[in-house]
C-alpha cells in the first residue's frame, strides 16, 4: 500500500481553518516532530510567508536555551514556532524579552495568576515555570534571512516537573494560539531597543527584581537595560550581563 498523508486537527480545525482562526498566513500542523523549531527552519528555506506557524501535538526533541531539553508531551501544552522575515537587526538582542512581555500580557486571562517574566526568556505564574521563548536567527553572510520564534506553554504541569505550572483548566490550544500569534508578530515588527514604556511594563512583571543571585554573579538583580542586559548589583558595583543562567541564592543567604 502507498503512503498517505494524515490530516492532523487542532480542536477539530485543520491547518487551513486554524490559520484563519488565529490570523496566521499559513499553519503547518504535525502530530509528532523532533522540534517545531527545526521544522520551521527547514520550511523557511523554501520561502514561506512571514508569520507562518508550525505547531505540533508532541515534540520528542524540543529544546530551550543552550540546547536544554524542553518536555513537550502530547496534549500537555502548546508547542509552536513561527517564521518571521524583515526583522530589524537592532532589535534582535531584545526580541526574546519583547516577545515574553507581549505573551505575558496575552496569557494573563488564561493563567491562574498574573504572568511574570524571568530574564531572559521564561514565563512564570505563581512562582512556577509556565513557558518559555526561544529565538533563533539564520543569516546568509551579513544578511538576516529569517528568525524562528519558538514558544512553549504548558496547558497542564509537566508530569515530571514539580516546579512547573499550567493554565486554567479547559483552555484550548486553538484559543491559546489565537491569543499568542498576534502578539508574537507584533513584537517581531518592533524596531530598536526596548522603549521606556516597555521597560516600565517589564519592571511590573519582573520576578527577579531585588532577588539575590549567585549566578550570573553574586549580588542583587536590579532590572534590565534598554538593550536587554540584566543589571546585577554586586559588591564591586553594578554589572551588566547579556547572557547566562540565573541561579537564585538560597533563602536566608
Amino acid at each position: 500500500m502507498g503512503a498517505f498523508a494524515v490530516t492532523v486537527l487542532v480542536d477539530g480545525l485543520d491547518a487551513v481553518a486554524l490559520a484563519a482562526h488565529v490570523g496566521a498566513p499559513r499553519m503547518v500542523v504535525h502530530h509528532t516532530v523532533g522540534s517545531t523549531m527545526d521544522e520551521a527552519h527547514r520550511l523557511a528555506q523554501s520561502g514561506p510567508e512571514s508569520g507562518t506557524v508550525v505547531v505540533a501535538e508532541h515534540q520528542f526533541a524540543g529544546r530551550g536555551r543552550f540546547g536544554r531539553r524542553w518536555i513537550s508531551d502530547p496534549g500537555r501544552g502548546l508547542w509552536a514556532t513561527s517564521i518571521h522575515r524583515g526583522i530589524d537587526t537592532n532589535a534582535l538582542d531584545v526580541l526574546s524579552i519583547r516577545i515574553g512581555l507581549c505573551l505575558a500580557t496575552a496569557l494573563d486571562r488564561f493563567a491562574e495568576g498574573r504572568v511574570t517574566l524571568k530574564w531572559p526568556n521564561d514565563l512564570f505564574s505563581q512562582g512556577r515555570k509556565l513557558g518559555g521563548v526561544l529565538v533563533e536567527a539564520r543569516w546568509r553572510e551579513a544578511k538576516l534571512e529569517w528568525v524562528a520564534v519558538g514558544v512553549g506553554i504548558n496547558l497542564v504541569p509537566p508530569a515530571d516537573q514539580p516546579r512547573g505550572i499550567g493554565l486554567r483548566a479547559g483552555v484550548l490550544r486553538s484559543e491559546l494560539l489565537r491569543a499568542v500569534v498576534g502578539p508574537v508578530a507584533e513584537a517581531c515588527a518592533s524596531v530598536g531597543e526596548l522603549t521606556d514604556e516597555e521597560l516600565r511594563l517589564y519592571a511590573v512583571r519582573d520576578m527577579l527584581r531585588d532577588a539575590r543571585l549567585t549566578e550570573p554573579a553574586v549580588g542583587v538583580a536590579r532590572g534590565i537595560t534598554a538593550n536587554g542586559a540584566l543589571v546585577v548589583e554586586t559588591a564591586s558595583g553594578r554589572e551588566l550581563f547579556r547572557r547566562g543562567s540565573i541561579v537564585l541564592a538560597p533563602e536566608g543567604a
